[in-house]
């Protein structure tokens, strides 16, 4: 486990940083399609994700839930930070998109390691930075997307976090996914496959272009 925290936080990581993570991290694997964080828990841990991608989803008060990003391996999660610092409950839900290790570091030790290792710090700032650009990504395509340019963009960056351009996922889970109907999903979907842009076949779909 040591050679996997090395290689993914290595470079951002001093020595006695990373002998510290190791030392108090909890490691942890879970199956794709877990719920490793819910929504209006209490977070305890910060993780840092050795291995595979977990999706960030946001919920309505009806139940309604939408994709706002992913973690892939060498990421943390910047709700779970702020959650941390404030003391207050999850605003989303954490799902694991593959299988995943990853190693649950104590929350007291985020403040401590803050003003003990500058690279720490450094690594949180940055954690923040990117969240942002991805929520900021989410609005927008929110926003600006026709709902065909929204479901194409999901299919991409699922295969980009997947590692893989045939993607297993029922029409079903991409409406939940998109806050939409599968009626229209499996609409759009076919209209994709017209374009040239994706192949349906028997409980796959292909991205062509990535």
């Amino acid at each position: 486990m040591i050679e996997e925290l090395k290689f993914n936080y290595g470079y951002l990581f001093e020595e006695d940083l990373l002998n510290e993570i190791h030392s108090i991290g909890v490691y942890k694997e879970f199956e794709s399609s877990t719920t490793i964080i819910d929504t209006n828990s209490y977070i305890v841990s910060i993780p840092l994700l050795l291995e595979g991608a977990i999706k960030i989803l946001r919920e309505d008060e009806n139940g309604d839930e939408l994709v706002l990003y992913y973690l892939e391996k060498g990421d943390t999660c910047a709700v779970t930070l702020s959650c941390c610092v404030g003391q207050t409950k999850s605003k989303i839900r954490a799902v694991t998109e593959t299988d995943v290790k990853l190693l649950m570091v104590p929350k007291e030790k985020m403040s401590d390691w803050l003003s003990k290792y500058k690279s720490w710090q450094e690594f949180i700032l940055q954690s923040y930075h990117n969240r942002l650009q991805e929520f900021i990504e989410a609005v927008d395509t929110i926003a600006f997307l026709n709902m065909d340019q929204r479901l194409f963009k999901y299919l991409r960056d699922k295969a980009l976090v997947n590692h893989n351009d045939s993607i297993s996922v029922t029409h079903q889970e991409i409406a939940n996914d998109l806050h939409t109907s599968r009626v229209v999903v499996s609409r759009l979907l076919k209209s994709l496959e017209k374009q040239g842009k994706i192949k349906l076949q028997r409980n796959l779909i292909q991205v062509l272009e990535i």
